[in-house]
């Protein structure tokens, strides 16, 4: 069995948000052509996509070449929009959740949802988490890496993680908004850069916020390998032991207690960081991920894991039974 916990998806059609809410900044699909579209946010071109990200049927026949059986659909970071109107994130989360929730009821053998919340607002956020966690198929959210510049320690922030922990709702947290995204706009580097470096921004602000420490039972898994993060943990703990004036003021316990604490998915692209990682973190907290349907994910979801040196063990762990016990499923779920 394969689980691919990384891919993004998208409702065909939406309203017209700038209508809808008075301002514009919003993204909306121009259906140029058949089976494609520009992602638009107001007039300035983001994306060009395909129907694979609205189109369920054309996602599972596209799964059936590749051997994935179950996708985690989560939306594409770009519609969090946690900059808007906390009212409006609200009205256009309940739209995109409706419609993942949707899909998944169409394909409940095929497919688990996570929601996007108004993370700008955490009683707003609490309350639509609570309301998406009582929806059939859908396992917990997905959360950018900062919220408007804000890091994910912050206090305002905790009563969401806390409510996430008391609902049993997992949360995947994907990098936005990169960090020093103007200052670096050629060759790709938000992208190649930046986001690496925003997956390690928000581990550490979870660890040394102390919110892994407070709330152990919360179930979070990063996207892309990590990020940056495993590949500087020496320099992190380093960090730590160095100055814990700097690093231990609101937290006391060593970084490294917390590797294996929370999950990461397998988007690494690099075969020796693949074993890196696991060895580090054990093959019961490595997911796929394949960042479906874009290009800098993994065209062949789970292949770096399939063609490794790892044991059968591990490369089950990773292909499924990491994800179900992530989503808080028993490893038989798909065959009862």
């Amino acid at each position: 069995m394969k689980i691919d916990i990384h891919t993004h998806i998208l409702p065909e059609k939406w309203p017209d948000l700038r209508s809808r809410y008075g301002y514009g900044g919003f993204v909306h699909l121009e259906h140029h052509k058949p089976c494609c579209a520009r992602m638009m946010i107001d007039d300035k071109f983001f994306r060009e996509v395909e129907s694979n990200l609205w189109d369920g049927a054309t996602r599972i026949s596209e799964c059936g070449h590749t051997g994935v059986d179950v996708q985690v659909l989560s939306t594409v970071p770009v519609m969090f929009n946690y900059w808007a109107k906390p009212a409006d994130t609200l009205d256009l989360s309940m739209l995109l959740n409706d419609h993942i929730a949707g899909v998944v009821n169409d394909f409940p053998t095929r497919f688990i949802g996570l929601g996007t919340i108004p993370m700008q607002a955490p009683k707003l956020a609490v309350k639509e988490l609570e309301r998406l966690m009582k929806i059939p198929g859908m396992k917990g959210v997905q959360i950018g890496t900062n919220i408007n510049d804000k890091n994910l320690n912050e206090p305002e922030f905790f009563e969401i993680f806390a409510a996430a922990q008391e609902l049993n709702a997992s949360i995947f947290i994907h990098p936005w908004e990169m960090m020093g995204r103007d200052k670096m706009q050629k060759y790709w580097l938000p992208w190649l850069v930046g986001m690496p470096a925003e997956t390690s921004r928000s581990i550490c602000s979870m660890i040394f916020g102390g919110v892994f420490e407070r709330l152990p039972k919360l179930n979070v898994c990063f996207a892309h390998g990590g990020g940056s993060f495993p590949a500087t943990i020496g320099r992190i703990s380093h960090g730590y032991e160095a100055r814990p004036d700097l690093c231990a003021i609101d937290n006391a316990v060593h970084p490294r207690e917390y590797i294996g604490k929370f999950y990461l998915d397998s988007l690494v692209h690099e075969p020796k960081m693949l074993d890196y990682i696991v060895e580090m973190f054990g093959a019961d907290k490595i997911c796929v991920g394949s960042d479906y349907p874009f290009p800098l994910g993994e065209d062949h979801p789970g292949k770096l894991v399939e063609d490794s040196t790892l044991t059968q063990e591990q490369k089950d762990w990773i292909l499924y039974k990491s994800a179900l016990d992530w989503l808080h499923l028993p490893h038989n779920h798909f065959h009862e």
